[in-house]
């Protein structure tokens, strides 16, 4: 597979998940959650998470966040399912999204 163009690299990730496990997560075993486009693979999150934020990634687990059925009223609707990715980053490396650095 050849290089991963740099475009392709700023669109993979849409956006850091804030919740109480990614906190967690954050804490104990140094990793970062974020959802990702539904087609990236693992290579281009670890890249573009290093690009992006200038961190040494050891590793990228993700997962498929199936849409949860919602009701309004008579009509049953279902939300968009999306992709999850965990970013384990390397001793030393932090990503501060509080401060926006």
């Amino acid at each position: 597979m050849g290089a991963i163009s740099q475009e392709r690299l700023l669109k993979v990730i849409l956006a850091p998940v804030i919740s109480e496990k990614s906190t967690r997560v954050a804490d104990k075993l140094n990793q970062v959650v974020f959802r990702v486009l539904p087609d990236a693979t693992k290579q281009e999150i670890g890249a573009a998470v290093a690009s992006l934020f200038k961190v040494e990634v050891a590793g990228v687990q993700v997962l498929n966040v199936k849409g949860k059925v919602k009701r309004s009223g008579r009509v049953m609707g279902r939300r968009d399912s999306w992709k999850k990715a965990y970013v384990t980053l390397k001793p030393g490396q932090d990503i501060d999204f509080a401060s926006g650095q």
